[in-house]
């Protein structure tokens, strides 16, 4: 189709060397730095035929950020304040240290991992801080206040928005170091507390292992699974709003908040843990997703469930075409029978690259789909699973069989779940693989009403079209009565990042214009934040702005743009 592409056998030799420690690789590559994913061969010529490249094009890689991390930004703050920060939280949890600077003061942006592998340092702290108690934060941010020193916070350092990036330098507080710890797991309630910095897979395993940690009768979940699951933390999925993936059954991760506790330039609070209450506005909903702009959030209590693995029931389902598979799970989540935990259906061209993916196509699976006639660049995946109590697992189950018969699905077993969910946390370590080659891959979503999905995924799927040889997958995957949400992946040979900064801002404009929310479940940040204005209205912002001077009137709490609190008009114009 694009002429001599090369060797249908050959296959590029991919890193599978863990970057030195120091490295700028070693702060932009996602996850753990021995774990890789590669393009299986199917999905390699795939991109290469999408793209026109030649086996010579994948012989050499681009720069791969190997070299050591060098921070030529000097430290504004004095070596008096430095020392200040030392008396509080001890001299081994303070560095000035050039790759510290760097590795907390940056996300997993694309744009992020672009800068730095061209070894370019842009917005860094001066100080990077490992606080050890509540004790300790509580008197960074007295002082910062004093001081007038801007002050940030670092969960797990998933981002994708900017939302660690130090744009006026000062502090940086590292929570997933000490501040790591349960509280209490209260087996009555059905609560567990933690310290914020808790990163989720001690999170769940403390649950898991409840019995036997806690004496507890019975093992619990905490039902949250992002597919930055491995690299957050519990306090920045408040923060940023976040969602897991079996969202559509145990909720997004603010539905499962209980109290918080913040440190805030004007003081420490915690919020009250009653199921429910009438005693007006609710100060913990007003904390939700505010983005370290308020305060510190340095202590949460959510709901937990329990842990039912035996009860789960896998399905997979091949629709005609992107609108039966939206009608189905449409009727499914309006259905009032309950909801999978996992559901998740994607568009014809990102259900092309699963079938490859997840290792279904040219197996018997796609012979029987093709012989029944759901034909390539037409047919939709859907994949899911249930859970909970065993009846009602099995029912759920029994429940969406039905919708998705009556409209035209064919059921394909579990196995397409069960290789989904083997790499459902790997997938983001395709992103160095491609880039190694100068091909970008990046995320944007969005929620949506029902009414308006066919309009907004098509508007969108047009200017991404556009541009020629670009891939562009979407997928819903978290299901309400209302809506769902639209998860857009684009994946381009592009290596320019201004031509990149443009392209996403036409997205971001695209997805505005077209009656999407700005952000679904990845927050606002600074990267989304010159958008926020026009979405919410003015008066919306004047209270989120009054809120930001109540609780912070020197603004000294995570500055420079987030979600648009503190950017002037021409600013705004300016980002945008």
């Amino acid at each position: 189709m694009f002429g001599n592409i090369g060797n249908r056998d050959f296959y590029p030799k991919w890193n599978e060397t863990p970057p030195t420690s120091g490295t700028y690789r070693s702060i932009f590559k996602w996850g753990a730095p021995d774990q890789f994913k590669h393009p299986n061969r199917r999905l390699f010529q795939m991109i290469k035929e999408t793209f026109a490249m030649t086996d010579a094009d994948f012989k050499n890689r681009m720069k791969e950020g190997n070299e050591p991390v060098k921070c030529a930004v000097p430290v504004k703050l004095s070596s008096d304040q430095i020392a200040v920060f030392k008396n509080i939280a001890g001299e081994s949890n303070v560095s000035t240290d050039d790759y510290q600077r760097v590795r907390y003061s940056n996300g997993k942006t694309m744009e992020e991992a672009m800068l730095l592998r061209n070894q370019l340092v842009g917005n860094v702290a001066d100080v990077v801080v490992h606080p050890r108690t509540i004790e300790d934060i509580h008197a960074i941010v007295l002082y910062c206040n004093d001081q007038k020193i801007p002050l940030y916070v670092y969960g797990g350092g998933s981002s994708v928005n900017f939302g660690v990036q130090c744009t006026k330098g000062g502090v940086t507080l590292v929570m997933q170091t000490h501040m790591n710890k349960v509280i209490e797991l209260n087996e009555t309630n059905h609560t567990i507390t933690v310290e914020a910095g808790m990163m989720g897979p001690d999170y769940e395993a403390a649950l898991n292992e409840a019995v036997q940690r806690f004496n507890t009768k019975h093992s619990y979940t905490g039902g949250h699974f992002p597919q930055s699951f491995e690299y957050s933390s519990v306090g920045g999925w408040i923060s940023t709003w976040g969602s897991g993936q079996q969202s559509s059954y145990y909720g997004d991760a603010c539905d499962l908040v209980m109290s918080q506790e913040y440190v805030t330039p004007q003081g420490t609070f915690k919020t009250l843990d009653y199921p429910a209450t009438a005693t007006g506005p609710k100060l913990n909903d007003i904390m939700k997703g505010s983005e370290g702009a308020f305060g510190v959030l340095v202590r949460v209590t959510m709901k937990i469930f329990r842990y039912l693995p035996q009860n789960r029931n896998r399905f997979a389902f091949i629709f005609p075409d992107w609108s039966s598979a939206v009608n189905a799970t449409r009727e499914i989540s309006q259905g009032q029978f309950g909801m999978p935990s996992v559901l998740r259906i994607s568009d014809a061209e990102e259900t092309d690259v699963a079938l490859k993916l997840y290792g279904i196509e040219g197996s018997v699976l796609d012979q029987a789909i093709k012989l029944k006639g759901f034909k390539p660049h037409e047919r939709c995946l859907c994949i899911g699973h249930t859970e909970g109590e065993g009846y009602f697992s099995r029912n759920v189950k029994k429940k969406v069989r039905l919708i998705c018969n009556e409209n035209s699905g064919m059921f394909l077993t579990g196995l397409p779940v069960k290789n989904w969910e083997h790499g459902r946390y790997k997938d983001p370590y395709l992103r160095e693989d491609l880039n190694d080659y100068g091909i970008m891959i990046d995320t944007l979503e969005a929620g949506v009403t029902w009414d308006n999905i066919h309009n907004l995924h098509q508007g969108v799927r047009s200017f991404v079209k556009k541009r020629p040889k670009t891939i562009c997958m979407t997928h819903a995957s978290h299901f309400y009565p209302q809506g769902t949400n639209l998860y857009f992946i684009f994946i381009a040979r592009m290596s320019d990042i201004n031509e990149y900064k443009d392209f996403q801002k036409g997205m971001i404009d695209n997805i505005a214009k077209f009656g999407g929310s700005l952000s679904h479940h990845h927050g606002v940040g600074k990267m989304i934040a010159p958008w926020m204005e026009e979405h919410l209205g003015t008066q919306q912002m004047d209270v989120l702005r009054a809120l930001k001077h109540h609780f912070d009137p020197n603004g000294i709490m995570n500055p420079g743009g987030t979600m648009g609190l503190d950017l002037s008009p021409d600013m705004r114009r300016y980002l945008k």
